[in-house]
Formats: C-alpha cells, sequence, structure tokens
C-alpha cells in the first residue's frame, strides 16, 4: 500500500530519530529524514506531502529553505519546529501561509501528532488519502465479496443497496460464517460515513465490565488505578459506523445503557461529567433468534426496535443451492493466487458432493474444505475422493436436534417462511396448515 511521503529537516539526529517515530506511528504516513536544508531541497523532486521543518539548520536559514520550498511546492503543508519560542518569527510564518509553529519541548510529539492527524482531511492530502481509500472501498465492494446467484443471495444484495443509500441502522442475522461481519463492512464502505471510522466490538465471550470499558472508556482517576483517559469505541466510532458483533450477547443492564445512548446522542464517560456528542451509524449482528431472545427476556425490545433499522437475514449455505460451487470455484482461484499454484477444476462428482454436503460451518466451513481439497489432489482436478468433510462436526441433521414438538413446527415453518420469500399463503399451502396459525405465530414472535 502506497503511504504520504514527510520530510523532516532536522540537524539533531536523535530529535530527528524522535520525529520520524511520532510520524509514523499512523500507518499511512512513511517519513525521509535530512540533517541539512540544502540536502532536502536536492530531493523536492519526489515532492512529499508535507515538511517538518527545524527552522534553524547551519547550513540555510528557516526563511531561506521555506522559500525554495514555495517554489517548489506552494501548496505543500510546512509544519515548523523552532527550539525558540519567538512570537514574532511565529507570526512572520503564518503570514508565509505555515500549517503551524511548534516550541521543541515535553509536548512536541503530541502536536506534532494532532496536526498530522488533522492534516490528513486537507484538500492537499486528499488525492493521497484517496488512493488508500478506494483500495479498501474496491474490497468491500458487496458483489465482489459476496459470491452467488440464489433468489436468497439477490434479496440479500437488495437490502444491502437500500442500507448503504440509507443511515438508518441495520440488524444483520444468521447462522456462524454465513459472512456477517463482510456485510457489515460493505455497507459501510458503500455508504456516505465511508470516509470515516469503521469500529468493531465483539460482544461474545467478555464480561459485561471489560464491554462497558470497550464502549464507553473512562475518566482519568475513574479507579485509583486509573492514571489516563481510555476513549471507548463509541466515541472512536464517531462520524463512521459502530459494529456491534453478536450484539444479542450483550449484558442486560449495558442494553440499557445503549438505550439511552440511541435515543439521546450522547453519554458521559465513566468517572466524567462532560456529555460525549455521538454522530454515529450501528450495525448490529447476532447468530441467534431476536425473537426468542426477547420473549425469554434475554434481550430489550425497546432496544431491538431502536436498532432493527433495515433487517438483513443471511441464508445458510446449505440454502444457497449452486452458489455452493460458485463460492468453490472463488475459493480454488484464490488459494491457487496465494500459493502460486495452477488453478484447479472441479469434477461432476466433487460438484455433487459440495452440493450434497449440508455444511454446519457455512461459509467459513466451505473455505477449508475446498483448501484441503487443493492440498489433496494430486492433479489439476479435484475429484471427489479429494474432498473430506470434518466428521466431528455437528451436522444438521434436524430429528438428531431432540427439540420439542412445539418448536420442530416453529422450525419447519420457518424454514418453509425463508424459502419461499415469506409468502405465508404459499407456506400454508405447502404445509397444509391454516395461514391464520401462521399469521399467529408472526404476531406472537414464536418464528
Amino acid at each position: 500500500m502506497e503511504t504520504i511521503l514527510v520530510f523532516i529537516v532536522e540537524d539533531d539526529p536523535a530529535y530527528a530519530e524522535m520525529l520520524q517515530y511520532t510520524v509514523t506511528r499512523n500507518p499511512l504516513f512513511s517519513t525521509e529524514v535530512f540533517l541539512s536544508g540544502s540536502e532536502m531541497l536536492k530531493n523536492l523532486h519526489k515532492e512529499p506531502a508535507v515538511i517538518c521543518l527545524d527552522y534553524f539548520l547551519p547550513d540555510l536559514s528557516g526563511n531561506v529553505v521555506l522559500k525554495r520550498i514555495r517554489e517548489h511546492l506552494p501548496d505543500i503543508p510546512v509544519i515548523v519546529i523552532s527550539g525558540q519560542e519567538d512570537v514574532r518569527i511565529a507570526t512572520a510564518l503564518y503570514r508565509e501561509g505555515i500549517t503551524d509553529y511548534i516550541v521543541k519541548d515535553h509536548e512536541t510529539p503530541d502536536r506534532i501528532q494532532f496536526v498530522m492527524k488533522h492534516l490528513i482531511e486537507k484538500f492537499d492530502l486528499r488525492r493521497e488519502i484517496e488512493d488508500l481509500r478506494e483500495e479498501v472501498e474496491k474490497k468491500y465492494h458487496y458483489q465482489d465479496v459476496i459470491k452467488g446467484q440464489s433468489p436468497v443471495i439477490r434479496q440479500v444484495f437488495h437490502l444491502i443497496e437500500k442500507a448503504t443509500k440509507s443511515g438508518i441502522p441495520v440488524m444483520i442475522s444468521g447462522e456462524t460464517g454465513t459472512g456477517k461481519d463482510l456485510v457489515a463492512k460493505a455497507i459501510h464502505f458503500n455508504s456516505v460515513r465511508k470516509r470515516k471510522p469503521f469500529v468493531t466490538v465483539n460482544v461474545s465471550g467478555y464480561n459485561s465490565d471489560y464491554i462497558e470499558t470497550e464502549l464507553f472508556g473512562y475518566e482519568k482517576g475513574y479507579l485509583s488505578t486509573i492514571t489516563s483517559r481510555k476513549t471507548g469505541q463509541l466515541e472512536q466510532a464517531t462520524k463512521g459506523t459502530l459494529y456491534l458483533d453478536e450484539i444479542t450477547d450483550l449484558d442486560y443492564n449495558l442494553q440499557g445503557r445503549l438505550l439511552k445512548v440511541i435515543q439521546e446522542k450522547e453519554f458521559v464517560r465513566p468517572g466524567g461529567s462532560e456529555a460525549v456528542k455521538l454522530d454515529l451509524r450501528i450495525i448490529g449482528s447476532t447468530r441467534k433468534n431476536i425473537g426468542e431472545e426477547i420473549v425469554r427476556g434475554r434481550f430489550r425490545e425497546d432496544l431491538y426496535y431502536q436498532l432493527q433499522g433495515i433487517p438483513i437475514e443471511l441464508p445458510p449455505l446449505r440454502y444457497r443451492g449452486e452458489d455452493i460451487l460458485i463460492i468453490a470455484k472463488y475459493f480454488i482461484e484464490q488459494y491457487s493466487r496465494d500459493n502460486r499454484s495452477p488453478k484447479a477444476t472441479l469434477t461432476p462428482a466433487a460438484q455433487g458432493k459440495l452440493l450434497r454436503y449440508s455444511y454446519p460451518g457455512n461459509i467459513r466451513e466451505l473455505r477449508a474444505v475446498i483448501n484441503l481439497a487443493c492440498v489433496m489432489t494430486n492433479s489439476d482436478m479435484i475429484d471427489d475422493v479429494d474432498i473430506s468433510f470434518n466428521s466431528s462436526l455437528p451436522h444438521s441433521d434436524f430429528l438428531m436436534e431432540e427439540n420439542s414438538l412445539e418448536e420442530y413446527t416453529r422450525k419447519i415453518i420457518r424454514f418453509f417462511l425463508q424459502k419461499y420469500n415469506n409468502n405465508v399463503l404459499l407456506v400454508a399451502e405447502k404445509l397444509d396448515i391454516g395461514k391464520s396459525t401462521i399469521y399467529r405465530m408472526l404476531k406472537n414472535k414464536e418464528i
């Protein structure tokens, strides 16, 4: 990935090293260091994006160096760093159009990081940032990262497109391994917020205290052991998107606090007193049935209505038919490219074997199966003997789940509603039951 070039002009090697470290803490930037003004001027043809200039150099005065810079690169941001706090010099330099005047002291690294952060948004850096961001946006174009042509996945594409053109929340549901995180990123990087942060918080597997700290941060002195402020993920996602992965695992009390934040669009950090204003979009995801979680008292209904926005349900791979082969061929191409090996072809027997399997691990499992098949084949053809499934994984054998008759009924109706695009009349006809039964179950959130 191409980075943004920063020239550092400083005659003290140790101080130049400190400046270099400070600037490159942001991976968007790369640096070149020059110990004299004349040496830097010889390299202006490299067209740096920013110049950090020591004003008092041994070979040339700061005014001369600045004048030469302006002759070659009239619009380039210049940050002047000086060992003397001279108001007259600073005022004169600001009139010449420098970006900032920083005095060498213990706060210099923080000042430089602050200035560099804001320079990223400046007009004369937009071209470089645009190149970096375009790579990300291309990477997450939804029809490139989500493969398939089945009716159920085309419906997902339709909803993603709606979501990219809207700013309301999105709730993504689906089994583990169906690609919920890819959908969330596709929505963000194709929306008006694509230039702003995409921040992920995985709620599952962590205790409530940790998640609270991650979301809200805290102020210095909140606890006796805390010596500095922590910025929470809510605040880091401002102007962008906060992706709450497995949101139904969020502690019930924290659900109430999150609801308040969404409604008021602000919060107070633990240990603080000032309100932090928020402007962000929330995308949630879950592997669970939210309706059932609400009925069982594990997820707040009022929070659900705040977050549901555009609901996107990702179908399990076993419901996607020929998409399995499309995705498998894509994984073969990936394997070939990553390992610099000839691209293999699936035999009809291999294709049939792939289509008959139930994929409890969904797309994630299919990738592992294909990678192993690419390793196991002794030719440029992948045959059925090269494909092996992990027999230790739980398969979706319907009767092995040992549910109650009521739960089996819900699962059957839910399956056919999904299969026939929520057409209640058609499902009632297929299952030979009254449509009022299905409507009642939908109304009572049983399915």
